[in-house]
């Protein structure tokens, strides 16, 4: 096995296991951290407080602890606008990346798509960056409004294929859509092949749910007029995105979430839009998700996500080294075939004589908790398979947990492939 330095800098950074309750008296391996992180200790602490004491709402009332809760609040926008490169009024707090894809679509979307108009996205996205431009779509449909979703493919590295768009790229395309880190295929895809290229009107939207907290994240360098958020994947809770929406878009948005807090007016019985972020913020939001998630970018710059990015890649490196030889093993478009030594904590495989679904259960029951199945991949089966296993890290996990799960799936190969 290659030496893992990423592994020693993460355990430098101060960041043991501990910090994260369930793993400390823990005897399965967790290895599903692209569904969702393990959460430290000051985040849990964090969302009893504001239940505990002094709960308000934020943006409401005048009395202290409200007053407290909204400062808060908008304490934590503008940390998390530190964090990506944004301006506090480019941030937007969602109920999770699912519903700021869906403010894009619509906020956005439904204001400025006109007959004729196009999107570029990939069918073997994940379905949040799939669905709501396919419904939007059809909501245009219906009023008189031809819009179409132009699917491009994906390389065998797993990323977006950049010479697929350009060929794609039309006077009509409108946005392009895309996953800047695969939440399948562990791959990274910037667009950056495609700057100074094409028209600057057309909005890039970029679905971070999986870099978010795993890399260095930085909107003003990707060019995106949209990034998503999950703050769940990033050490925070459930119930929980950002959206950023950059501001030369602001004046083409409509409200979201129309109704309380959603800074509009009502003026001769028609809406007039108020100033962001307020305009796509309508209703109570998450508050102990929010106040969670300045927990969690506490911890994250507290290590850095260079480091998890460095350990990340040490331990994809280690689990690719050592799957490469099982026989029947194959994997899935990413890491396994860049021509150097890559990795972002993802990637995903079949085993021949088994279905992933067995394979899944099988690991499980073994105590290595692994995702399987077809990741809600909408199109999975143009990647020749349905269903795959997928092992995701973070930086909790260790060069050990590692070297287990490989000798347990290698042990696995060797049964299933006896006559």
């Amino acid at each position: 096995m290659p030496d893992s330095t990423a592994g020693s800098l993460a355990r430098s950074a101060g960041l043991p296991r501990h910090l994260f309750p369930a793993l400390t008296e823990c005897a399965e391996v967790y290895l599903d951290s692209a569904a969702t992180t393990q959460k430290p200790r000051q985040v849990i602490e964090v969302v009893e407080r504001y239940h505990r004491e002094r709960t308000a709402n934020a943006g409401r009332g005048t009395y202290p602890w409200a007053s407290a809760v909204t400062r808060e609040v908008e304490g934590v926008r503008e940390r998390m606008a530190g964090f990506v490169g944004a301006a506090p009024d480019e941030v937007v707090f969602t109920g999770g990346s699912t519903a700021a894809l869906n403010a894009v679509a619509l906020a956005w979307g439904l204001a400025n798509l006109r007959d004729g108009d196009e999107i570029l996205y990939s069918p073997l996205d994940h379905a949040s960056n799939v669905y709501p431009w396919v419904q939007l779509c059809g909501v245009l449909r219906g009023f008189g409004r031809t819009v179409r979703a132009v699917p491009y493919r994906v390389n065998a590295m797993g990323e977006a294929d950049i010479a697929d768009i350009e060929a794609k790229i039309s006077p009509r395309t409108r946005l392009i859509t895309v996953a800047h880190l695969h939440h399948v295929f562990g791959a990274l895809s910037t667009l950056e092949e495609l700057r100074g290229r094409i028209d600057p009107g057309i909005a890039l939207c970029f679905d971070c749910s999986q870099s978010g907290g795993h890399l260095p994240v930085r909107v003003d360098e990707l060019g995106a007029d949209f990034a998503v958020f999950a703050a769940h994947k990033m050490f925070g809770t459930t119930g929980t995105g950002v959206l950023y929406c950059a501001r030369r878009r602001h004046s083409e948005l409509i409200p979201f979430l129309p109704g309380g807090n959603s800074g509009v007016s009502l003026v001769d019985s028609n809406l007039m839009p108020g100033p962001m972020p307020q305009l796509l913020e309508g209703g109570t939001p998450n508050i102990a998700g929010i106040l969670a998630l300045g927990a969690a970018l506490d911890l994250l710059e507290e290590v850095s996500p260079e480091v998890i990015h460095a350990h990340n890649l040490a331990l994809t490196q280690r689990l690719l080294t050592a799957l490469r030889p099982v026989p029947g093993l194959e994997f899935l478009p990413g890491p396994a075939y860049a021509p150097c030594e890559t990795g972002y904590g993802i990637a995903s495989f079949t085993l021949e004589g088994i279905s992933a679904g067995d394979l899944g259960f099988v690991l499980g029951e073994l105590g290595f908790l692994v995702r399987a199945g077809a990741h809600c991949v909408p199109e999975a089966r143009e990647i020749g398979d349905t269903d795959s296993v997928r092992v995701s890290t973070h930086l909790y996990t260790t060069d050990d947990e590692i070297d287990r799960f490989t000798d347990c799936v290698t042990t696995i190969a060797e049964e299933v492939s006896r006559p």
